[in-house]
């Protein structure tokens, strides 16, 4: 079936599954002259300047082919200049100026049982940030995307589109975000995680830090991808955080306990409605857990009781409380730490400094003695040692001189007798000098 959209500046021709939508205050149901069995098929007029198409298709499946109505074909990678188009693993997003005007048609695996809707605007709806509101809370905020004033729900419209959320600071100079200049903040998710209620369900939850500078700033939320911007401006301000935690030291540590002074201001919140939540983190595994209601005061002082042990200590917090305005806030604390220490010994007397003199004397001198001891038997082993060298020496030589002459006398035993002649010849019968000088 055939469908004409006239003298529409911008028209929006969404293919989405047959799912229940979420449609906000504005609820309204497309007649069945404003929507048909698909088919992959649609109808441009020639009044129409801008078409933009979401086409929702198998997860993971690959992007649709565009057939115009004189049979040319379009790609996600091969497109003219005019065609802006972003592909998901979920769908893709088309935008198209000056279509030709004639029958269209999509393949691909486009999920079944799809329909056709045509829209005359694109934009976002953002839930503003609230005021007061304060620097650490913990805010659930939601934006959907829209089309004819209608919030859309597509599954896997969260891959098709990027949320983004940044603060700029107004730049004045009596707010600590002076100078802080432009940032982001976080996000807006429609998975499920985190305060997001339920995923795929056209619903955008806000995931936003707000542990920032106190101060007078200006958000941006935007939502894009490469087809289209929209974005959502608001000047807001950062409040301090209306409640504190303060560690109170004991002028005696060892005989009085650690308190804690829980702050609260009345002029922001509700101080019946008010308490604090904290967590107590020490060594050894000491952990401990705190709940009090501020019960209209604000000031509160709690004795640490059970912090005994020396060693550093972590607090941290979370403030449950409503503004004067009836709004619900959840606060994350700055965390607080404090270290209890073993406080130093008191200097010694004189009589145990002269103990620890005498001691050390005594000490000196047993060393001394244990030291000459050592010297006197080390000197007498040396002696005995080079005692018992010499005489196993000269036992060794006297032992060598007899061995040495019973091999002499078993050699002359051995060797022949001289003949009278050899031995008269060795006889020398020359006379000295002196004997014939005195004749």
């Amino acid at each position: 079936m055939a469908i004409f959209a006239r003298g529409i500046s911008l028209a929006l021709i969404s293919v989405m599954g047959l799912l229940p939508c979420a449609w906000a205050k504005q609820e309204r149901v497309v007649p069945y002259s404003q929507a048909s069995e698909l088919k992959n098929r649609f109808r441009i007029d020639h009044m129409v300047d801008e078409v933009t198409l979401i086409v929702q298709r198998k997860f993971g499946s690959a992007p649709v082919v565009v057939i115009q109505p004189d049979g040319s074909k379009w790609y996600a990678n091969r497109h003219p200049q005019t065609v802006k188009w972003t592909d998901a693993e979920s769908g893709d997003v088309i935008n198209i100026q000056q279509p030709m005007a004639g029958p269209w048609q999509l393949t691909g695996k486009i999920v079944p049982g799809s329909k056709i809707v045509i829209l005359s605007k694109l934009a976002i709806d953002v839930e503003p940030f609230p005021q007061p509101l304060f620097q650490g809370e913990r805010l659930k905020l939601r934006a959907w995307l829209t089309g004819d004033d209608l919030r859309l729900r597509l599954p896997g419209l969260a891959y098709m589109v990027q949320w983004t959320a940044g603060f700029s600071s107004l730049q004045n100079k009596d707010d600590a975000n002076f100078a802080a200049g432009t940032f982001n903040v976080g996000t807006y998710q429609d998975n499920g995680s985190e305060l997001d209620e339920q995923p795929d369900d056209g619903v955008f939850t806000s995931k936003i830090n707000l542990d920032q500078p106190w101060g007078h700033y200006q958000l941006k939320i935007q939502a894009q991808n490469e087809v289209f911007q929209r974005e959502y401006l608001q000047e807001f301000v950062l409040s301090k955080i209306p409640a504190d935690i303060t560690v109170v030291e004991p002028e005696k540590p060892l005989e009085q306990p650690w308190e804690l002074k829980l702050i609260a201001d009345g002029e922001q919140l509700n101080l019946a409605e008010t308490f604090f939540e904290l967590a107590i983190v020490g060594p050894a595994g000491f952990q401990a857990t705190i709940s009090e209601r501020m019960e209209g005061a604000t000031e509160k002082e709690l004795q640490l009781t059970d912090v005994r042990d020396f060693g550093s200590y972590r607090i941290k917090g979370t403030l449950f409380s409503t503004t004067h305005t009836g709004r619900e806030i959840v606060l994350t604390l700055p965390e607080r730490f404090f270290n209890f220490i073993e406080p130093p010994k008191p200097p010694p007397s004189a009589e145990e400094l002269a103990a620890r003199a005498a001691a050390i004397a005594k000490a000196e001198e047993e060393k001394a003695k244990s030291e000459a001891m050592k010297l006197v038997i080390i000197g007498n082993v040396l002696l005995l040692l080079i005692g018992a060298g010499i005489i196993l020496f000269l036992r060794k030589r006297k032992s060598l001189k007899l061995a040495l002459a019973a091999a002499e006398r078993a050699a002359a035993e051995k060797a022949p007798p001289q003949s009278v002649s050899d031995a008269l010849d060795e006889i020398d019968l020359t006379m000295p000098d002196d004997v014939d000088k005195n004749r």
